[in-house]
């Protein structure tokens, strides 16, 4: 861990001064793509983008895996989709094309946890099966989903429903998959590593889905912690979904380089 943290001393006192490249758009992008042609060229950004989490994986989804994958090598970092396609598919990236796609692809939660924590087994983490992605749905009709990554300190828990009644619930309920602040008995429950309110277009290929499981795993390394979650949450099913998603896309448009 300590060459990620000697280069984000560097990440951290030049990433707000990278400026458009001569010709780049000196205003957001409408779409988050759109950014990638000066992103995956310096290992900086890279590591910007690791820093920031798994709310920066729209930035990525345009890019050339191998490519950025050789930026990560180069950077040093902890994280590379390379070990990203071996822990999680048993295929080394060089064999995979630069769609990304190898057959493999999530359709729901509950397979796309035990990828990922087969991810966090292949780094090293020793509570690897605690980590839980997890969604909120509300505006899924929207084109956008609300994404928690989270720990859960058990495989079974306890908590009230919409309608206040008391659920058990494993890996095998749909319901599981969902973020719990509190268990049924009101003690804190889930502790959010990191999320993002992002289109749903981003993780819908495997190429999309790799690229959350590396920066995922990342957050899990450098023991990020993301307490703003459950206020982005409620504001979240209230129907501010196109709010916090432009909030934080401004926030990250200037920490990746773009000038509003």
């Amino acid at each position: 861990m300590r060459k990620f943290f000697v280069v984000i001393l560097s990440v951290i006192l030049i990433a707000g001064c990278v400026a458009p490249r001569a010709g780049e758009p000196s205003h957001p992008a409408q779409a988050f793509g759109q950014v990638l042609g000066y992103l995956v060229a310096s290992p900086v950004l890279i590591l910007v983008g690791l820093l920031e989490g798994i709310s920066t994986a729209p930035y990525y989804i345009e890019g050339d895996l191998h490519a950025m994958n050789a930026e990560m090598e180069a950077a040093d970092t902890d994280v590379t989709l390379d070990r990203t396609y071996q822990y999680a598919y048993n295929r080394r990236l060089d064999t995979v094309p630069k769609s990304g796609n190898t057959g493999k692809v999530f359709r729901h939660l509950g397979e796309a946890t035990p990828y990922f924590q087969n991810v966090l087994k292949g780094y090293g983490v020793a509570d690897y099966d605690r980590y839980i992605i997890t969604a909120v749905r509300t505006a899924d009709r929207e084109g956008y989903t609300l994404y928690g990554l989270v720990y859960r300190p058990t495989r079974q828990i306890r908590v009230r429903d919409d309608s206040g009644r008391v659920r058990t619930l494993g890996p095998r309920n749909r319901r599981y998959y969902r973020p719990y602040e509190i268990d049924a008995d009101g003690a804190p429950l889930d502790s959010v590593i990191d999320w993002a309110g992002v289109p749903r277009t981003t993780i819908r290929t495997q190429k999309g889905q790799a690229i959350l499981m590396t920066l995922g795993a990342n957050a899990v390394l450098i023991n990020r912690r993301s307490d703003d979650y459950w206020a982005a949450e409620r504001r979240w099913i209230d129907g501010y979904h196109k709010e916090i998603a432009t909030e934080r896309k401004t926030y990250l448009d200037q920490r990746m380089g773009k000038s509003t």
